[in-house]
């Protein structure tokens, strides 16, 4: 057998054996699951990355970011974020939630290691080579939120709580098909405005985090990356991003059903089987608000295919 024999051979034994591999990977990546999780895991870090590289300019560049920039990066983020994957993983049962933590937390955590990688330089330049959580030079706070000095914990709970539920509440507000929501289309925008606002008018004190997976994973990635344990004792703070958003979430929803919800007009909905096309007298059923979805992609936000919003079905 000649040298092209047997590469040709090769070749062919080759391909018999990749196919198999690359018809499996095909149907692993086909499943709804897991186009969840990729969608959860892509737009998260689209939205961190631009979020968090924002912050790089503000605190690292001589008036090269501002904070007006942060806001817009994290906003219009949150709008690539929802074009990102808004038609994929727009409604989740309780038993897909943790593949969307899972998701969100590395696509996070991903993107707070590219910010770090991309201005690597400039970090080391601004803080002399120290990684320090406070000070003047500190440069953790360009993936994480930390307190002022004018802030108590217990006053940046509250203020994570208001935060959020001024969120959820204009969430509902935006999606909801009952009342007056945004036009078909333009939701992701309209969502990403919202969140520069938000910034632009609440975001001082706590920094605005009104999501776990936007703090949590990046604070563990500078925890690992040299920033020390700091991360998480300054103030007691760590636990405040992760627990006090789906509060306020979930207050933010209740206020919204309450004072809003209650008060859209029902239209009556005629609903019509085939055992009684022939009668007309078919029963009719009240139709009711949608559920609303809860805010951040970590408290259970759903939002339909078709913009439809509601809150985490069962399985």
């Amino acid at each position: 057998m000649t040298q092209a024999d047997r590469k040709k051979r090769s070749t062919r034994m080759s391909k018999m054996v990749t196919l198999p591999a690359v018809t499996r990977m095909k149907a692993v990546l086909q499943k709804e699951m897991v186009r969840e999780f990729l969608a959860e895991f892509l737009s998260t870090f689209v939205m961190m990355v631009f979020g968090l590289g924002a912050i790089a300019h503000m605190v690292l560049g001589d008036k090269m970011g501002s904070y007006l920039g942060v806001n817009l990066g994290f906003g219009f983020g949150v709008t690539m974020g929802v074009h990102m994957a808004g038609n994929i993983s727009g409604r989740m049962s309780w038993k897909k939630f943790p593949v969307y933590v899972l998701g969100q937390f590395l696509g996070s955590f991903l993107a707070a290691a590219t910010i770090y990688c991309l201005f690597y330089t400039a970090i080391i330049d601004y803080s002399g080579g120290r990684l320090t959580v406070t000070g003047p030079t500190a440069t953790a706070n360009i993936f994480a939120t930390y307190l002022p000095d004018h802030m108590t914990l217990w006053r940046g709970f509250l203020d994570e709580v208001l935060v959020t539920g001024m969120l959820q509440l204009c969430l509902l507000a935006i999606t909801d098909k009952g009342n007056n929501p945004a036009l078909q289309g333009t939701q992701a925008l309209v969502i990403g405005i919202l969140v520069v606002i938000i910034g632009a008018s609440m975001g001082m004190n706590s920094g605005y985090a009104i999501n776990p997976s936007r703090d949590l994973p990046p604070r563990f990635f500078t925890f690992i990356a040299g920033w020390g344990t700091q991360v998480f004792s300054a103030k007691d703070w760590w636990w405040v991003p992760v627990v006090a958003p789906p509060l306020g979430a979930y207050l933010g929803a209740i206020i919204y059903l309450i004072f809003i919800g209650s008060s859209i007009q029902q239209e009556p909905q005629i609903l019509e089987t085939p055992s009684t096309y022939e009668d007309r007298r078919t029963p009719v059923l009240p139709k009711t608000m949608s559920h609303p979805p809860m805010t951040s992609s970590l408290t259970p936000v759903s939002v339909s295919p078709d913009n439809r919003p509601s809150v985490l079905s069962h399985p």
